[in-house]
C-alpha cells in the first residue's frame, strides 16, 4: 500500500494558493486514478482506492499546516504501513517555479509543516515531493507571496509543476523512486565563473517561516 499526503491548508481562501499545491497534487491524482476524497476521520480528509492492484490512500490533513503532523500520525497510526510507503508532497520557495525536487528521506529543512510531520512521527525516512512555487518578487512579502493564487505564466508553470508531482508520485507507488529522481531532479547547468571555473551549487531549504505571525497556516 501507499499513503500520499499533500500539505495545505483547508478552506475556500486558501484553496488555490501556491501554498496548497499538495492538495491541489493530490486533486490530480484523485482524478487520475479514480479516488474520491471525502471521507472525514484522522483530522484529515482522504480516500483509498486500489491502483493497479495496490492499495492507495490519498489524505489531505485538516489541521492547517503547522498542525500537519497530528493528522499524518494518525492515519499511519490506523493503517499501520511502513516507513518508505508514505510519500509526502509540498511546497518549496528555494525551487523554481515548474520545477520539482524528490528525495528519498531527510530533515524538514525550514518547511514548518514537515517539520510538524517529523516531529510527530518520530522519523524521517520516508519520500517526499518538493513542488517549487518560486521566490517572492520585488517587495512582495513571504507570507503574501505563498498565499497568493498565481495568474499567467505563473499558473501555467505550476500547473505543469504540480502534473510533474503526480507523474512522479505515480512512479514512486510502483517502486521507481530512483527513476523519478533521476528524470526530475536536474538541475541547471552550473553558472560559469569569470576565471573559467564553475559556481558551487548549493541546495538550501525553504525559507524560516516562524515568526511570521500566522502559525497555523505557513
Amino acid at each position: 500500500m501507499f499513503i500520499i499526503v499533500g500539505l495545505g491548508n483547508p478552506g475556500r481562501e486558501y484553496a488555490n494558493t501556491r501554498h496548497n499545491v499538495g492538495f491541489l497534487t493530490l486533486d490530480i491524482l484523485a482524478r487520475r486514478w479514480g479516488i474520491d476524497i471525502k471521507r472525514h476521520n484522522f483530522q484529515a480528509v482522504f480516500g483509498e482506492g486500489f491502483v493497479d492492484g495496490q492499495k492507495i490512500v490519498l489524505v489531505k490533513p485538516e489541521t492547517y499546516m503547522n498542525e500537519s503532523g497530528r493528522a499524518v500520525r494518525d492515519v499511519l497510526n490506523w493503517y499501520k504501513c511502513e516507513h518508505q510507503e508514505l510519500l509526502l508532497i509540498y511546497d518549496d520557495i528555494d525551487i523554481p517555479l515548474g520545477d520539482i525536487r524528490i528525495r528519498s528521506g531527510g530533515s524538514a529543512g525550514t518547511h514548518n509543516g514537515m517539520r510538524s510531520v517529523i516531529y510527530q512521527l518520530c522519523f524521517d525516512d520516508f519520500p517526499r515531493i518538493r513542488v517549487g512555487i518560486g521566490q517572492a518578487a520585488g517587495q512582495r512579502s513571504l507570507v503574501s507571496h505563498v498565499l497568493s493564487m498565481p495568474q499567467g505564466e505563473d499558473l501555467v508553470l505550476l500547473e505543469s509543476a504540480m502534473e510533474k508531482a503526480a507523474d512522479a508520485a505515480g512512479m514512486i507507488t510502483k517502486g521507481r523512486l530512483l527513476d523519478a529522481q533521476a528524470q526530475y531532479n536536474k538541475r541547471p547547468p552550473k553558472e560559469k565563473l569569470k576565471n573559467g571555473g564553475e559556481a558551487e551549487e548549493i541546495e538550501t531549504g525553504p525559507k524560516d517561516r516562524g515568526g511570521l505571525g500566522l502559525p497555523k497556516i505557513l
